[in-house]
């Protein structure tokens, strides 16, 4: 009995131990383990036909830029078992922008997972001289993003996922504060919510039956 006691014991403390080694903090790991995934995306593209392919770049058509990687782990009999998770944001730099969100067990098959998901699910976002026409606010549970224009030669006063889309919808200029919640994926649907709400001139004066001369005075 006091063997199979031990037993137990021993047992329990391996248990605590590893689940303390999967709370470790994995941003870096997760940032190697994209690193890798974009060395094996060039090295498939290497090979077979390479030397055409440097004489004819090919040109994508949506800008992919990855907001966040997250990698979990979940301890199971024979050890850890991971799972990631990514966001991320596309767009075709002339006002086409989408987002989407994949879970999977491989980094490649979780990025391709949002990307094929930011596909479907693009929106249009109004342009007017490299920056947005209007102020305006986007809501989500408990973020809040503030857009305004800005003049040109400003930038992107941006941080984080609301530059990502900002670059990805061809914006040039424009200032931005985040308020609230610092989740960057609440942050992202906030964002996408201003976007909604931004107001394209040649729509209203299509629909008030003016032309936009006579919209802007």
């Amino acid at each position: 009995m006091a063997h199979g006691k031990e037993n137990k014991e021993t047992e329990s403390s391996i248990d605590v131990k590893s689940i303390d080694d999967a709370n470790i903090d994995n941003d870096n790991e997760a940032q190697t383990e994209f690193a890798s995934y974009e060395d094996s995306r060039h090295e498939g593209r290497s090979g077979k036909g390479s030397r055409r392919r440097e004489r004819e770049p090919i040109e994508k058509e949506f800008v992919e830029k990855l907001v966040k990687l997250n990698r979990t782990a979940k301890v199971v009999k024979g050890g850890r078992r991971f799972s990631f998770s990514a966001l991320t944001v596309i767009g075709d730099k002339k006002g086409r922008v989408g987002f989407g969100f994949g879970k999977a067990n491989d980094v490649s098959e979780a990025i391709r997972k949002s990307i094929e998901k930011a596909k479907r699910s693009m929106i249009y976002l109004p342009i007017k001289n490299g920056t947005i026409p209007h102020e305006v606010i986007g809501l989500f549970k408990s973020s809040r993003v503030l857009l305004k224009p800005a003049c040109s030669g400003t930038g992107i006063i941006a941080g984080g996922p609301v530059r990502a889309i900002m670059e990805a919808g061809g914006i040039t200029d424009v200032l931005s504060k985040s308020i609230g919640s610092s989740n960057q994926y609440n942050v992202v649907k906030a964002t996408f919510d201003c976007i909604s709400k931004l107001m394209d001139a040649r729509t209203i004066s299509r629909n008030r039956g003016k032309s936009l001369s006579e919209l802007w005075g």
